[in-house]
């Protein structure tokens, strides 16, 4: 059974995957629904461009701060992520799978690397890269679905909320005084991601090659004809001069030509959907179209069976996270400076290893956070110990950093977001509980 909650959640209720649809199925609500576009294959753009927000684009925040927003789904391990490797009771409860002494990547005498992950080490050794352990949700479900609904919307527990707590990040009054971009909240998913649902339009897209309007001697898809054809013909005026405007927001992507990216000298990111999400990520950057916050995610990481130890499944997972990572850090060279990078799962593992080589589902996790303004080097956090009386429920790692308090801080200081109540409305988060991962 998948664990994506995602795949029965769209921005839009229509079918708009490319096929030859005719004009009278592609209403206006289709295309309005939720404040989004749903346009060639899998792309949603935004239906609130106007031809002044469209002129500003190419400035739009191109010397703001960036938030990356990375989401491993399925429950990753924080236990063999970020390794307790001077704990005895750590290899006595994983016999099969621990990472031992040996092949940690040390970071500072009591925590180290799964070895799969050797491309951020320098990173973190450069204090471009900092790691929060213990850190997580306190909602205690282990239904991967609602974990993750919990994670994304910023109200753990409560099911009601229908925003993502990134979209109303990007609400709040100090992020409303800048131009608005239609790139501004960019997921690179084939749907919109429950953390970017919400009142201010973000898109999504599969893949940037997949745009196919008239241009740059491309011939448009029938698709993108059937929706220019209902525009044009619009006796609403707003309709049709948002049609307009949302296709000449595609023109301008397009002209960045994604097909013939090239990373900058010496890069080269893994080739999987995650590697491919996060060099689009900084062609969009690169372009200047305005991206303010970024989405990604990974599947793979509910490792019931067969985990692996320093190789195998895990390792597998683990070096496409970090090998994309670093390749999106070279990449984007002096622009890195802008940019926080923070990773987060729905919740971690049980302590102990199952009867199957691998491990159910647990509770706190292991985040990482990194950018130009991070002070790094080092493993933020209180540990909560092993012992069967620190675990929860006697299985988990507790959680002792409620990761609000992580994202928190990022859209504060990144993102300027400074109405903590409004961004996570249940929460006590207030200023004086950040870690001080970011340099003020």
């Amino acid at each position: 059974m998948s664990t994506n909650p995602l795949q029965d959640r769209t921005s839009w209720g229509c079918d708009l995957q490319g096929r030859d649809l005719p004009r009278r199925s592609l209403s206006r609500r289709c295309f309005l629904k939720d404040g989004a576009l749903a346009l060639i294959g899998t792309a949603a753009i935004p239906a609130f461009l106007t031809r002044s927000v469209l002129a500003e684009a190419t400035t739009a925040a191109a010397n703001h701060k960036k938030l990356v927003v990375l989401f491993q789904r399925g429950a990753a391990d924080g236990l063999n992520i970020v390794v307790p490797y001077r704990d005895p009771l750590y290899y006595a409860a994983r016999p099969n799978i621990a990472i031992t002494p040996q092949q940690v990547l040390d970071l500072d005498g009591a925590f180290g690397l799964h070895p799969a992950m050797a491309a951020l080490l320098p990173l973190y050794r450069q204090g471009h890269l900092a790691v929060v352990h213990a850190a997580g949700s306190p909602d205690t479900t282990r239904s991967h679905f609602d974990a993750q609904d919990f994670m994304e919307s910023g109200t753990p527990g409560n099911k009601s909320t229908s925003d993502g707590w990134l979209n109303r990040a990007l609400q709040t009054e100090a992020t409303r005084r800048r131009p608005d971009s239609a790139f501004r909240a960019v997921a690179l998913s084939a749907q919109l991601p429950r953390t970017l649902q919400g009142k201010l339009p973000a898109i999504a897209l599969s893949n940037l090659q997949d745009f196919s309007v008239a241009g740059r001697g491309k011939q448009p898809s029938p698709i993108a004809n059937a929706f220019e054809s209902i525009y044009d013909g619009a006796s609403n005026t707003l309709l049709h001069g948002t049609g307009q405007e949302t296709f000449e927001a595609v023109r301008m992507l397009q002209a960045t030509d994604p097909a013939h990216y090239r990373p900058a000298a010496g890069v080269t990111y893994p080739n999987s959907p995650f590697g491919s999400s996060l060099k689009q990520i900084a062609q969009l950057i690169k372009a200047n179209l305005g991206v303010e916050a970024a989405f990604a995610d990974i599947g793979g990481w509910d490792t019931h069976q067969n985990q692996g130890a320093a190789n195998g499944q895990l390792a597998n997972r683990l070096r496409d996270l970090a090998d994309s990572i670093a390749a999106f850090w070279r990449d984007m060279g002096d622009d890195a400076e802008t940019i926080t990078l923070v990773t987060m799962s729905e919740f971690g593992r049980t302590f102990h290893e199952n009867g199957t080589g691998g491990t159910d589902h647990g509770h706190a996790n292991a985040m990482f956070v990194l950018g130009g303004s991070v002070t790094g080097g080092k493993v933020y956090g209180r540990w909560p110990g092993l012992a069967p009386e620190h675990l929860n429920e006697g299985r988990d790692l507790a959680v002792t950093t409620d990761y609000r308090t992580v994202v928190g801080e990022l859209t504060t200081r990144t993102l300027g977001a400074t109405d903590l109540r409004r961004i996570f409305p249940e929460s006590s988060l207030t200023p004086d509980k950040f870690l001080g991962l970011l340099r003020t």
